[in-house]
């Protein structure tokens, strides 16, 4: 059973930096791309950064040279660095693996003064 789980979530000033965490299990992850999404009220869910099995990595526009992603197969874990945070990076991060689809519950990203 796939299970996803994230953390690292929470209130942050603007220009401020976030570690997020995925916790993956239920199969076989170093053999996965993995990404990152984020959705906030109000707005459709959409891609942040997508890392393949190998290690290359891609990003949507809004977060090149703030966001970094990676991962670590031998903890069963994907990362996503966030730095430079900015108010309209608000949002509910999850991760996800396309394998059947599956997604983690999320974890809520707040930039604020």
């Amino acid at each position: 059973q796939v299970q996803l789980v994230e953390s690292g979530g929470g209130l942050v000033q603007p220009g401020g930096s976030l570690g997020l965490s995925c916790a993956a299990s239920g199969f076989t992850f170093s053999s996965y791309a993995m990404a990152w999404y984020r959705q906030a009220p109000g707005k459709e869910r959409e891609f942040v950064a997508h890392i393949t099995s190998g290690g290359s990595t891609n990003y949507a526009d809004s977060v090149k040279g703030r966001f970094t992603i990676s991962r670590d197969n031998a903890k069963r874990t994907v990362y996503m660095q966030m730095n430079s945070l900015k108010p309209e990076d608000t949002a509910v991060y999850y991760c996800h693996v396309l394998r059947g689809g599956s997604w983690g519950q999320g974890t809520q990203v707040t930039v604020s003064s």
